[in-house]
């Protein structure tokens, strides 16, 4: 696969392209070829996470001086989240670069929202080696413009989950189950069905292409239909 083309998509040109090519090479390529740990993207992942993190971090601490600590906590975790990631992924058409095992491929793992994210943490890694941190907190806030606009504005796609897990914490420890129900479809392109269980009692379902997502909808369901504050009232 020719990486001068996802060069293109994110904007950056590489000095080393090795730190390219093993952001872009996932753990099941390596042990498909038996070579030795620490050719895959894993480490890279490392360190680009903890630089997402803090890049977004200061982005909403200048933005945001009369929010508190735990709103601002909140907001980076909707940006920084495995979803926000491969959904950046996507658009950067991160998945066709990737160098994987034939079975992982074959399972689906170049649209699979784990990989997608992680290799994404690797790319900012990678610049981040490449070109030093500026570059690479250029990619970021470049990459995650629209999000982090959201996040400031207040438009930012809620956390159902844990507003539901917040709402029920008012009543003590409370027992919170996600049942998968069903899931169809070809292995690259499923759809996942799950139902929402508090203390035993249903209160919502969901519908997504992934677990998180189907889940998220089950818990908006429950509070959007007011199952949680049945359960308050119990």
């Amino acid at each position: 696969m020719n990486n001068l083309e996802f060069q293109k998509n994110i904007k950056y040109e590489f000095k080393n392209t090795e730190y390219l090519e093993k952001a872009l090479t996932h753990s099941s390529f390596v042990q498909e070829k038996n070579e030795r740990c620490g050719k895959d993207n894993e480490r890279l992942e490392f360190l680009g996470d903890a630089f997402f993190d803090a890049i977004i971090s200061e982005e909403l601490f200048k933005n945001l001086s009369n929010v508190t600590e735990g709103k601002l906590t909140k907001l980076r975790a909707s940006i920084v989240c495995e979803k926000s990631l491969a959904d950046q992924g996507r658009k950067l058409d991160i998945g066709k670069f990737l160098k994987m095992g034939k079975g992982e491929e074959h399972m689906g793992g170049r649209d699979r929202e784990s990989i997608l994210a992680d290799a994404m943490e690797a790319v900012m890694a990678a610049i981040f080696l490449d070109g030093g941190f500026e570059e690479a907190k250029k990619f970021v806030l470049r990459t995650f413009k629209e999000t982090i606009d959201a996040a400031v504005s207040g438009k930012l796609t809620k956390d159902y989950k844990t507003e539901l897990q917040e709402s029920l914490q008012t009543k003590g420890d409370v027992k919170i189950l996600y049942r998968v129900d069903k899931e169809a479809g070809p292995d690259h392109n499923k759809t996942f069905y799950v139902s929402l269980f508090v203390e035993g009692k249903q209160l919502g379902e969901g519908v997504g292409k992934s677990k998180k997502e189907a889940e998220q909808n089950a818990a908006r369901y429950a509070l959007e239909s007011g199952g949680d504050k049945c359960i308050l009232k119990e």
